[in-house]
């Protein structure tokens, strides 16, 4: 057996170990294969939060070989960080090329391209680093879930609020039962920050020489280039490549009551406000969602209310906030910076936080909980010392080489069920507002509104697969 195909065998074995653990709450189990001396890596997309990504796989001491961005400019740009890496335009292409000198991948790209990439690489047996949202449709979050348990591979979504400790610690507080049974969970969003509620823009524009528009565009459906309008930030708004806000950024809000609450497979959802979909293109410039969950696990029935565009809840939920964020709230209401918060709603309390992470949270009303303290630490905390995102990476790395017991928090396990459960809101914007759609989660499909099913996944384009 040759040292490569040993060192296969046992990032798979360590992997699958690291994902099991936090599906449904099981225990972790152990490599006991000793550490691996280093690890390499190929990153898709180097640009933006992929140039930050591939940084901080790299200050864990793993070696960059292979940079891929569809932008020339991109990839020349963080080549002069790693000059020892491959340069590629297109992901295929390079995973094909680098094969088994590659022990981890990681995904950087728009929504639409994250399941093409990643899936891609988990079936050749590589550890997985995927940007949130994990993926552009829910029936592909199912599809990554399922493939990293076949395969056996270490995977992490780059929801970097997970690795924080006071994230942590919130969910240990809800799950003692210190704010009794909740039964509604309100959040909020400061997104959109770009454009939505537009139509597509008539004619084209040439595409530059250095940019791969084929496969920017991937498996969606083929569209003339237009400057400014979809390559860059402004691809998160257009329904063929983004999510929306709600895609953006409740893979983040909405992770603390998710993963404390076990929030997932809703039974149904409701687009409260729902300006619905601008011919078709963009997602509205504002919406608000209620998702309905059943009892689980011995949890009492729950309502989770998403707002987003400048939508708020109401004063009976603003007015048990903190008064100097209800200050906030009322300058956001005359027109001022828009606010972001979470809230938790029991039968003994609140418990706020105005943190898009939940990395802080406040137990309200505060003379009811003056002198609380937290339960016994269950949880694991990381050890590592650093920001968020460097945490995490800390996290999945260390997984990787087999040296951190407890595995990923956020492997695609609980990422993908995260995932399913939040674009199932998005069903509700192509419906007419105040349409109650019944979700059947286990088969992906609504019962009562069969026109929305289509919407679940969707044919690739040609040379596109999963």
């Amino acid at each position: 057996m040759t040292s490569q195909t040993s060192r296969r065998g046992f990032l798979g074995q360590s992997a699958a170990l690291g994902t099991a653990f936090w599906v449904g709450g099981q225990a972790s189990l152990q490599a006991n294969t000793s550490a691996l001396q280093s690890l390499s890596a190929a990153c898709v997309g180097v640009g933006g939060k992929g140039g930050s990504d591939t940084s901080h796989i790299a200050e864990q001491g793993v070696s960059i070989v292979g940079l891929c961005d569809v932008d020339g400019g991109t990839l020349t740009k963080k080549g002069r960080e790693f000059p020892d890496a491959n340069k590629y335009d297109d992901y295929r292409e390079m995973l094909d090329a680098l094969g088994n000198k590659v022990d981890i991948v990681t995904v950087s790209t728009p929504d639409h391209n994250h399941a093409g990439a990643a899936i891609k690489a988990m079936k050749m047996k590589k550890n997985v680093y995927c940007q949130k949202p994990l993926t552009w449709s829910i029936r592909e979050a199912r599809m990554m879930r399922e493939t990293a348990e076949k395969m056996g591979v270490v995977t992490q979504m780059g929801n970097q609020g997970t690795s924080e400790n006071g994230l942590r610690e919130a969910v240990e507080v809800i799950q003692s039962g210190a704010i009794g049974d909740v039964t509604e969970v309100h959040i909020w969003s400061n997104r959109p920050v770009w454009p939505q509620g537009i139509g597509r823009p008539k004619g084209e524009d040439p595409v530059p020489e250095n940019l791969n528009w084929d496969a920017w565009i991937g498996p969606a459906p083929m569209r003339p280039f237009k400057k400014g309008v979809y390559h860059g930030f402004n691809w998160r708004g257009w329904v063929d490549f983004g999510t929306g806000a709600l895609g953006d950024m409740a893979c983040h809000t909405t992770n603390m009551p998710v993963m404390a609450l076990k929030l997932w497979d809703p039974v149904a959802v409701t687009a409260v406000r729902n300006p619905g979909l601008f011919e078709g293109e963009t997602f509205p410039g504002s919406s608000s969602l209620m998702f309905e969950f059943p009892e689980r696990h011995g949890l009492p029935a729950c309502k989770f209310y998403w707002y987003d565009g400048g939508n708020l809840p109401d004063d009976s939920i603003v007015g048990q906030l903190p008064k100097s964020f209800q200050e906030r709230v009322k300058k956001q209401r005359e027109g001022g910076r828009k606010t972001s918060g979470a809230v938790v709603v029991g039968s003994k309390g609140l418990l706020f936080s105005p943190d898009d992470y939940g990395a802080r949270y406040y137990l309200l009303p505060e003379e009811d909980f003056s002198g609380y303290k937290p339960p016994e630490q269950r949880l694991p905390r990381i050890p590592f010392k650093g920001g968020g995102d460097q945490r995490q990476k800390w996290e999945f790395v260390q997984t990787c080489k087999g040296e951190y017991e407890p595995g990923t928090m956020s492997n695609f396990g609980y990422a993908g069920r995260l995932t399913e459960t939040i674009l199932v809101g998005n069903l509700a914007m192509r419906s007419a507002e105040g349409t109650r759609i019944e979700w059947d989660a286990k088969e992906l499909k609504s019962t009562n509104r069969p026109e929305v099913n289509e919407f679940v996944h969707r044919e690739y384009r040609d040379g596109w697969s999963l």
